[in-house]
C-alpha cells in the first residue's frame, strides 16, 4: 500500500513531468493529492500529472521514487491502469 512517483522526465508545455500512482485505489490516490493541493486538472485518468518543480514535496510527503516500468507495473498489478487513449 503505498503512492508511487516516476522521475519528471516526460516533457510538456514546457515543463518537465512526473507520474503519481496508487498501488491501492484510485480514493487513496485522490485523498493523497488532496493532502498536497494538487488541482483536480492534474489528474489524467489513472495518474496525477505532477511538474518536476512539485517533485521533491511530493516525495517529501511520501511517494516512493520508481523508475517509469516499475510504476506501470505496480498499476497495472494493481489493476488501476486505463488502457492509452486512441
Amino acid at each position: 500500500m503505498a503512492l508511487y512517483i516516476d522521475p519528471p522526465i516526460w516533457p510538456g508545455h514546457g515543463r518537465m513531468w512526473s507520474h503519481l500512482v496508487s498501488d491501492v485505489s484510485y480514493e487513496e490516490l485522490h485523498a493523497f493529492a488532496a493532502r498536497l493541493d494538487m488541482p483536480a486538472r492534474a489528474f489524467d485518468g489513472d495518474h496525477y500529472d505532477v511538474p518536476s518543480e512539485r517533485y521533491p514535496a511530493v516525495v517529501a510527503a511520501g511517494a516512493v521514487e520508481v523508475g517509469t516500468k516499475e510504476l506501470l507495473r505496480r498499476l497495472t498489478e494493481a489493476g488501476l491502469r486505463l488502457p492509452k487513449h486512441r
